[in-house]
């Protein structure tokens, strides 16, 4: 699960995807386990929810280039894209609307 957004831009809706997996590890009672992996350029922190191992990501670089740890990470973790979850702002939609999709456009 990636977190996309401005790493450091905190408070900002570009960067609530960061925001989300930080609740995310909150309540997964990893929030202590934040480490900076320099291979994929990312603080990483891994869990487990419902018999599932999970590879949180909170890329470290602007949100043009979040991909760029997104891939890293997919490699090193061995993970596929249909293993992948993005979470990120859209300002198409309404402050505060959640929508959960499958595939799309680059945005």
């Amino acid at each position: 699960v990636a977190g996309l957004g401005n790493y450091g831009l905190w408070g900002t809706r570009h960067s609530v995807g960061m925001e989300v997996l930080d609740r995310l590890a909150r309540q997964l009672a990893v929030a202590e386990g934040w480490r900076m992996d320099k291979r994929c350029c990312a603080d990483v922190a891994l869990a487990t929810a419902h018999g599932l191992e999970l590879v949180l990501l909170k890329p470290r670089r602007f949100m043009n280039l979040n991909g760029l740890s997104v891939a890293s990470a997919a490699e090193i973790y061995n993970l596929g894209p249909e293993d992948i979850y993005l979470v990120h702002d859209d300002l198409d939609k309404a402050l505060g609307k959640v929508a959960i999709k499958l595939g799309g456009s680059a945005r």
